[in-house]
């Protein structure tokens, strides 16, 4: 496609390498920042200059946050002794979206997956270890998606720390098995957490 603009043209390239858009789509967007006042494309492009400079990771759980340390991990009352672990950061946001769970999260960051090259050593699993470590922690939740990655990465975390004191429980499958946690609905999620099972060898 020609473009009466070198400068549209940037735009409309950097908008479609975003996930799910296309150059007609990139072009919609672009034209439609271009027909509302200057001071909002300049506000969108701070935002997402911020985005990119000023968002961290938390030291404790690797969620997003602000500073050091997210708000969750600094909030007084949340429970240390439930830790939730998730593959991402998208999954803490769809379970706190429920209301359901008070505890902690750790996010892994993703899966165990050979496939894709990704082994225990790419994931946050030593974090795991060091919040067991401190003896405060009493339940370790797996609340992984059900799929055979969700479920290999549960399994060896299982027997990485099974001879803990700490009890091991999974989200109840309201989930639909092959699903993404991010993607459930918050009723069928909020129920999963709250009904979760224990977890053993077995499951």
């Amino acid at each position: 496609m020609d473009y009466p603009s070198k400068v549209l043209a940037k735009a409309v390239e950097e908008i479609s390498g975003l996930p799910g858009i296309g150059k007609k789509s990139a072009l919609r967007l672009a034209l439609h920042l271009l027909k509302q006042p200057a001071s909002q494309a300049t506000a969108l492009g701070d935002s997402l200059k911020k985005l990119v400079t000023d968002i961290q990771y938390c030291k404790e759980c690797h969620n997003f946050s602000d500073s050091e340390i997210c708000e969750i991990c600094s909030n007084p009352k949340r429970s240390n002794e439930l830790l939730c672990v998730v593959e991402d950061v998208r999954d803490v946001m769809a379970i706190e979206n429920t209301g359901k769970f008070r505890g902690k999260y750790l996010v892994l960051g993703g899966k165990i997956s050979p496939m894709e090259g990704i082994g225990p050593n790419k994931l946050n699993i030593s974090s795991i270890e060091k919040k067991l470590e401190n003896g405060i922690t009493t339940e370790l939740i797996f609340a992984l998606s059900a799929t055979m990655e969700g479920d290999t990465t549960a399994y060896y975390i299982y027997k990485k720390f099974k001879n803990s004191s700490v009890r091991f429980s999974t989200i109840a499958r309201g989930i639909s098995v092959g699903d993404e946690l991010e993607y459930a609905d918050e009723i069928s999620l909020g129920r999963s957490i709250q009904n979760r099972l224990p977890y053993n060898e077995q499951d």
